[in-house]
């Protein structure tokens, strides 16, 4: 079980999300493929969906790790995604989000990204509240709680060394 004590604790199933989008001429470019900003949208309400689920709480969007399309998304196609809490922090929690486009006439079906996803539960003030710990049931389960962890690790550090660069800008300019 991770942090957050166990009062409200709730599977990573208990979160899990399917969201269905047709792409529609205006969610594309000139290419004939989806906008990755339209995608972009489509992922971060999946992924708010499954995190709210988790706590039952506002949450707002706090990062999304990189985007990497593997493949286009074609006008017409479908595209599912499915999401769901990895792991919970005190007051955050990562969402994973998988993303498959389906071609609606044949059925063919392509894994064209995944992101993940921060997001912090607020009170109704707009402060950080505490979320539920994450109780994990299977071996994939404490394997996503894990790869999710080491991201984590990787997005603090990448955030002291954006404030250290900033605060060392600041004081050069004044």
């Amino acid at each position: 079980m991770t942090q957050g004590g166990t009062t409200g604790a709730k599977t990573p199933r208990a979160s899990r999300v399917v969201m269905t989008e047709s792409v529609l001429p205006g969610d594309g470019n000139p290419l004939g493929t989806a906008f990755g900003g339209r995608i972009a949208q489509w992922i971060d309400v999946a992924a708010a969906i499954a995190c709210q689920r988790h706590c039952r709480q506002r949450v707002v969007t706090a990062s999304m790790d990189d985007l990497h399309f593997l493949k286009p998304i074609r006008v017409g196609m479908t595209v599912e995604l499915r999401a769901q809490v990895n792991a919970t922090f005190r007051t955050s929690m990562e969402s994973g989000v998988r993303i498959e486009s389906e071609n609606p006439l044949t059925g063919e079906r392509a894994h064209v990204c995944t992101a993940y996803l921060t997001f912090v539960a607020q009170d109704e003030k707009g402060r950080p509240v505490p979320v539920p710990a994450l109780v994990l049931e299977t071996d994939e389960d404490r394997r996503r709680e894990h790869d999710a962890k080491r991201r984590r690790a990787v997005r603090l550090e990448r955030a002291r060394v954006k404030r250290e660069r900033l605060l060392a800008e600041t004081e050069e300019r004044g």
